[in-house]
């Protein structure tokens, strides 16, 4: 059974090796944002012959044909989601690096406002809020891009 980064890969015309198979599992599967060591650990217990190289050639191949989109977090390591996923934006816990998605329909319009009255008209955006915890207390989501997801 193909994962939706695969069928991606054939509908694009990429050769599909049984390693990038294994990449494109790994990606399909993930519900959080991993860089390459973490897609490399899961890869790995999938094809132990897997090298890091071919994981990171595989993204950039990935990336290239528009399947995957860079993420950039200011933490040094990037990450990868789906690029056709639908539209969210991020916020990224600093002090654990967790990663969580949402979605603002309010702040989706005010953005756009803002383009209008600068004279624009808003054709996409990437919005990234960086934050601690109040008080100290963990948020409640299952999305942990700390690297320690439980799944390594």
């Amino acid at each position: 059974m193909q994962g939706h980064i695969e069928r991606l890969c054939v509908e694009r015309g990429l050769r599909m090796t049984g390693q990038r198979r294994v990449v494109a599992r790994v990606l399909s599967e993930a519900d959080d944002h991993p860089d390459a060591e973490n897609v490399y650990r899961r890869a790995s217990k999938l094809d132990a012959k897997i090298s890091i190289a071919t994981v990171y050639r595989t993204l950039r191949i990935f990336e290239d044909a528009g399947i995957l989109q860079r993420l950039e977090f200011g933490d040094g390591r990037a990450r990868f989601e789906r690029a056709e996923s639908d539209h969210h934006d991020h916020l990224i816990d600093s002090e654990s690096g967790k990663v969580i998605e949402f979605q603002n329909e309010q702040l989706e319009q005010l953005q756009e406002k803002i383009a209008a009255d600068l004279g624009f008209r808003l054709v996409g955006h990437r919005m990234e809020l960086y934050g601690v915890p109040l008080h100290g207390a963990r948020p409640s989501s299952d999305k942990d891009d700390s690297g320690n997801d439980g799944r390594d």
